[in-house]
């Protein structure tokens, strides 16, 4: 179960990492972009690594109250409940 986990994690935050660059290449080009919601969305339901990364490593929303102060918020926020979830099943 817990491989399932990580896999699953690791697949959304490549995913995440992905949109945040798709989406700032249809930025330049003056094409339909994916919603706001849609990005918050992702890294709201654990692609918050990927988000980060992909707002750093491309520049993206890094403008944006929500993105700037959401994202890390959300970041944050999953590396606690992931030390909880560490500390309560393996190390307690």
């Amino acid at each position: 179960m817990e491989k399932f986990i990580i896999g699953l994690l690791i697949v959304i935050n490549i995913v995440a990492f992905l949109m945040y660059g798709i989406d700032k290449s249809k930025a330049k080009r003056g094409a339909w972009r994916i919603p706001e919601a849609t990005l918050l969305g992702i890294a709201f339901f654990g692609g918050s690594v990927g988000a980060f990364l992909g707002m750093r490593v491309f520049r993206h929303k890094t403008k944006h109250a929500r993105f700037v102060i959401g994202v890390p918020a959300m970041l944050i926020f999953h590396i606690l409940i992931a030390a909880l979830v560490v500390y309560f099943i393996f190390i307690r």
